[in-house]
């Protein structure tokens, strides 16, 4: 029952030899879900050993180059690969008259269609809802029109102690009943939901937020995710970079890791000025001390 987030890439807008730009694969109970996609993702995509076919669903924070170029050869290399299902692109709307131009995906040409799914860029919305999991799109602060994600699974069934079924032959409709937290009523005598059953596992969550200024908005959105990616471009040395080019800083990051409630943040999009990624994390700490400095092929797991 995987709940497993990889790091494809982990640099800003300047690829370094060792970070490749924003792209991630959220594994969902075996759903993968592509975040961003950063200049050479397929790559990454490869070399981490991701079926290309198993990405239904694309989200693209913003319309900078290092979170969507690689699009291009993403989607040309599934047109190649004789991909058949749909494509779904949950993007800034301007994406889809820009694929269109680059790779002419309407034409006969293309075997599989692409469906670019336009952001709210003013207010949190859901954007993707099944029986398993929900996702919700919100507004950031960036130069751009930018939003961040968060990927939660469903709450499930309350679970049912299997002596209780065959000590009092419970048919099937009292055991659905009993799952969805219902007493039940037999000859008059009511059988309490909270001495047949247990509390299921509390639900996954994972918050991405790319490119922002600090976003106290966020807060009460990404409260008590298990893991939380906020990008962390500089340190707070350079705030004034920072404010300027409308990216957060390491202690930014934190704070709002912290403010949030979150388990863990993940900290990553560095600049290419910092070699030493571990003064990143170090500096997060000092205001929330479960911070990582993200690399390039990392693996973060959520387990019940």
């Amino acid at each position: 029952m995987r709940f497993e987030l990889t790091i494809l890439g982990s640099g800003s807008a300047l690829p370094t030899s060792l970070r490749n730009t924003t792209a991630q694969v959220l594994n969902v109970l075996e759903r993968f879900f592509l975040i961003d996609c950063g200049e050479g993702c397929q790559l990454q995509l490869r070399k981490f050993s991701f079926s290309f076919l198993k990405i239904n669903r694309i989200f693209i924070s913003h319309m900078h180059g290092d979170h969507y170029f690689g699009l291009f050869g993403l989607l040309s290399t599934l047109n190649l690969m004789g991909r058949q299902q749909p494509l779904y692109i949950h993007g800034p709307a301007e994406l889809n008259g820009i694929l269109e131009t680059v790779l002419g995906f309407k034409s006969e040409y293309w075997k599989y269609k692409v469906h670019v799914i336009p952001l709210n860029f003013e207010n949190p919305a859901i954007i993707f809802e099944d029986k398993k999991i929900k996702v919700t799109s919100f507004p950031l602060r960036h130069s751009t029109p930018v939003c961040g994600f968060t990927f939660e699974e469903q709450p499930r069934p309350r679970k049912i102690d299997k002596s209780s079924i065959l000590e009092l032959n419970l048919t099937i409709k009292e055991i659905n009943a009993l799952k969805e937290g219902m007493d039940i009523e037999r000859n008059g005598e009511i059988i309490e939901n909270r001495l047949m059953t247990i509390d299921p596992p509390s639900p996954r969550k994972y918050a991405f937020m790319t490119d922002t200024l600090k976003c106290s908005s966020a807060i009460e959105i990404i409260k008590n995710a298990d893991i939380l990616y906020h990008e962390a471009t500089y340190l707070h040395e350079d705030l004034a970079l920072a404010r300027k080019t409308c990216h957060s800083t390491a202690i930014q990051a934190a704070q709002i890791a912290r403010d949030a409630n979150v388990k863990k943040l993940l900290l990553g999009h560095y600049s290419s000025r910092y070699t030493d990624i571990t003064v990143i994390e170090d500096e997060a700490k000092t205001v929330f001390s479960n911070s990582i400095s993200v690399l390039d092929g990392e693996i973060y797991s959520v387990d019940y």
